[in-house]
């Protein structure tokens, strides 16, 4: 990723803070505290005593000439930048919330198609503004959640106790996958079966080396399990097996490239738990080359990559504020 000179000088001045002391909204940085700087983002960059911001200006060109995070994203390093630069408790002659140096730094990214902003977390994040899609560090989905985030998953899981199959495609899939990087994501919907084959969303990834794979999901809301027959709410894995193969074998159209195209990997994403007796039956099923093209989600891997990628909540999952008091009646 290339970003324009004058972009990369201004964001340099802003980690040296070359500004005047009674005005300036960035810390001052002498020749140490640029590499304190630089190793707080988990760099081994180290001030060699040239100018400083343009050796700053080229310390940035050299990080965002790395393998980038997605096809719309900076790479990881450039973004742990922009959240040390903006780290709400280092402000300078304004409030931590920061608004003036978020103007400067909003002004500076926008000539490269970026938006900084604060979120919920009080961090410094990246939008790329073509897309939407928001520039993140690798978030571990496996990482303790704060008490904060153990709150919105304790809300997710109420939503998604409640939720309809599209509300789980259209409420939570897709925004998900979205900011995971997938494009044209498109969800069948189940108002015409006919069409749908066996696939409830397909969408398509593009590799670092603008190579594209596509992907096809057959989500059900409830768990999926290895029983006889389906019971209740909850799905057979041998009825999702036969759809996901009907899924693999059938073509989609990609009105971008004006072709039909095969479906290269599959989603079994379930909104409950893929019991181990679900998972081992398909595991048996699947001969070699099949297998790596089926993949498993169930309901803690959505609740965990939601609450990392800090998704906003569906609306259902959101509490509702009462006026009226407790009444007998």
């Amino acid at each position: 990723m290339q970003f324009k000179q004058r972009t990369l000088m201004q964001i340099a001045d802003m980690i040296c803070g070359n500004f005047p002391s009674e005005t300036s909204l960035f810390q001052y940085r002498s020749s140490s505290r640029l590499t304190e700087f630089f190793m707080d983002c988990d760099t081994d960059y180290e001030h060699d005593g040239t100018t400083r911001n343009y050796w700053v200006a080229e310390t940035l060109r050299c990080i965002l000439s790395e393998p980038q995070a997605g096809p719309n994203a900076p790479p990881d390093t450039f973004a742990r930048v922009i959240e040390t630069l903006m780290d709400q408790s280092d402000a300078c002659n304004e409030g931590h919330d920061r608004p003036g140096a978020l103007a400067m730094l909003i002004l500076a990214l926008a000539r490269e198609g970026f938006e900084p902003f604060y979120a919920d977390d009080k961090k410094c994040y990246l939008r790329h503004l073509a897309t939407n899609t928001v520039a993140m560090t690798a978030a571990n989905p496996h990482r303790p959640f704060s008490a904060a985030e153990v709150k919105r998953r304790e809300q997710l899981v109420a939503y998604l106790d409640g939720a309809s199959e599209d509300e789980l495609i259209e409420e939570v899939l897709l925004p998900l996958f979205r900011q995971l990087g997938f494009h044209r994501i498109t969800a069948a919907g189940h108002k015409d079966k006919a069409l749908e084959y066996g696939k409830d969303i397909w969408m398509k990834f593009a590799l670092p080396t603008q190579h594209v794979l596509y992907f096809g999901i057959q989500a059900k809301r409830r768990k999926l399990d290895a029983s006889g027959i389906t019971k209740g709410e909850n799905a057979n894995i041998a009825e999702i097996y036969n759809q996901v193969c009907m899924m693999l074998g059938h073509e989609i159209f990609d009105p971008e490239i004006g072709k039909r195209v095969l479906v290269d990997h599959a989603f079994i994403v379930a909104g409950g738990e893929i019991t181990k007796a679900a998972r081992n039956w398909l595991g048996n099923k699947l001969d070699a080359t099949k297998r790596s093209q089926v993949m498993f989600m169930d309901r803690e891997d959505i609740l965990n990559l939601f609450i990392v990628a800090n998704l906003p909540l569906p609306a259902g999952a959101l509490p509702e504020e009462s006026d009226d008091d407790d009444l007998p009646f």
